[in-house]
């Protein structure tokens, strides 16, 4: 009868072997994001009064929310290997095309909002055909897309109204329901939520369904992972990219509606920055810059702990000039986290 010899190396392999809860759990991309949000949610719960009322959560999951809608998209475009430095002005050139269309032709706002999801797609589908073209990187890509729109839609703005901002359109055909769909509010059990919250949760779904449970999903992490090896194995890496690329233009056409039918009016300075807090949110919540890895829900979590540290300052009363330095160590230790987490997953293996 023969004995077996137990090494270290088995006796862990049965502590976590591969397909192991312990092993999928290591293995999740917002394990480390997750952990941070708990963490910072305990932390502000003592720090500031009042954090964890109803209202204050409220005002929370609204500015995550803000964020979160082109986070998501932007992290599904991480994990393809590629990221969109114009995802912010993006967002105000949708709002202004929507709003200056509208007003010059007399239309009905909703015209106006479908000329600018037409609009919107073309930028991004623009971006992903360039990049897919000439080969050269998604930095200088988008650098040059984010440059041409910061001029654009001041130099169009000027030129059409006049001055730096639009004209009101909330006097127009349509503002009401417009204004339903994208900037109403809602109420559950007396404390009021705004409808941003629920597009971020629908994003997330479609996007999480997308990666998790569709071919297109495979695709994503394919060309993110190994370009070359997923084209070699039949994978429409071109079609893919720009896929993605209108789809962080999608989340952009969302957001610039809110941005309009919230205030009615929208100045052409707006946004410019705002593609590094998405970049940021997507990293944080575990998507690597080197692609291939991520997730839809890692995005939002991302997206999350942005929101309770800018508005957790607020209400524990903290001088604001110290959001960008919370922000920044936030970052780093995400993503030190990440990587902690990421070895010791492939260790569990």
């Amino acid at each position: 009868m023969s004995t077996t010899t137990s090494t270290p190396e088995t006796a862990a392999g049965k502590r976590a072997p591969h397909g192991s809860p312990l092993h999928k759990l290591l293995a999740r991309p917002e394990l480390g994001s997750v952990v941070g949000a708990v963490a910072v949610l305990v932390f502000f719960a003592f720090a500031a009064d009042g954090f964890l009322r109803a209202s204050s959560l409220s005002t929370v999951l609204y500015a995550s929310s803000t964020i979160g809608i082109m986070a998501v998209p932007v992290a599904l475009l991480m994990i393809g290997g590629e990221f969109d430095l114009s995802a912010g002005v993006m967002v105000t050139s949708s709002a202004l095309v929507s709003s200056m269309f509208s007003y010059q032709m007399t239309a009905n706002v909703w015209v106006g909002v479908g000329v600018s999801l037409l609009v919107t797609l073309a930028i991004g589908a623009f971006n992903g055909f360039m990049l897919t073209r000439t080969k050269l990187p998604s930095f200088i890509i988008t650098l040059g897309t984010f440059l041409m729109l910061t001029g654009m839609n001041l130099g169009f703005t000027k030129l059409i109204d006049d001055t730096v901002s639009t004209k009101t359109i909330g006097d127009m055909e349509g503002f009401p329901a417009a204004h339903a769909v994208f900037a109403s509010t809602f109420s559950i059990g007396g404390v009021d939520f705004k409808v941003t919250i629920l597009w971020w949760l629908g994003l997330v779904a479609v996007a999480s369904w997308i990666l998790l449970r569709t071919r297109t999903g495979n695709w994503i992490f394919a060309v993110g992972g190994n370009q070359e090896a997923a084209r070699a194995v039949g994978v429409p890496v071109t079609r893919t990219k720009i896929g993605l690329y209108m789809g962080v233009a999608l989340g952009a056409w969302i957001s610039g509606q809110h941005l309009l039918f919230s205030f009615d009016a929208v100045q052409s300075g707006e946004g410019v920055g705002n593609e590094l807090i998405y970049i940021i949110a997507a990293v944080i919540g575990g998507c690597l810059i080197t692609g291939g890895y991520g997730s839809a829900v890692g995005s939002a979590v991302g997206a999350l702990l942005f929101g309770m540290v800018s508005k957790g300052i607020v209400f524990a009363e903290w001088n604001p000039d110290w959001f960008k330095f919370f922000l920044g160590a936030m970052l780093l230790l995400a993503t030190l986290l990440n990587a902690w987490v990421r070895k010791r997953a492939e260790a569990a293996k």
